[in-house]
């Protein structure tokens, strides 16, 4: 995406004194810039939140995403199959962001960065199948375990990450009236 060379990018403060919450005189207070550990923070204390691609029109699709977000890495995670249109349109046009919404209507964070689709799952307990089975809080029955593998299989789960070189959001701060 591209912005027009004079306007501002979303986290980057503004030249002049108008602010999109502006509503004239007494207007409240500005988004606030979150900072990379804030981003981080909110991103890991989510797990859903909208992923976007590009169809081949140029267009975005956007799609809530059960997703899980690796800090360290910067690396976000997304289950899905390999028939489906996210991984068709990621493996042709990988560029991706998945908006997150902060504990209120006014925070947000975004990530941004360009998908891998790996290979289907082939085999339970392959690395593709192992790696799905990370996204999930775990089994503690085997045998229940030994399902799921199975039918990542069946399903031709794949995995999506998201290679995040990109963090951005705001937080709105409202002083609480009593």
């Amino acid at each position: 995406m591209t912005t027009h060379p004079s306007t501002p990018a979303e986290n980057e403060p503004r030249s002049d004194s108008h602010t999109d919450t502006d509503t004239g005189p007494g207007a409240g207070p500005a988004p606030r810039v979150l900072t990379e550990p804030e981003l981080s923070r909110l991103l890991g204390e989510q797990q859903f939140g909208v992923l976007a691609s590009v169809r081949r029109t140029g267009h975005p699709h956007l799609t809530t995403v059960l997703y899980s977000w690796d800090a360290e890495e910067r690396v976000v995670r997304v289950s899905s199959t390999a028939d489906r249109l996210k991984p068709r349109q990621l493996r042709t046009d990988p560029h991706a962001a998945l908006h997150v919404r902060g504990p209120d209507e006014f925070s947000f964070a975004v990530a941004e960065g360009e998908a891998e689709v790996s290979a289907p799952a082939a085999a339970p307990g392959d690395a593709v199948s192992r790696e799905l089975l990370s996204l999930t809080p775990g089994f503690e029955d085997p045998a229940e375990e030994a399902a799921f593998l199975a039918q990542v299989v069946a399903d031709r789960r794949v995995v999506i990450r998201i290679r995040v070189s990109r963090l951005y959001g705001t937080a709105l701060d409202i002083p609480a009236t009593e």
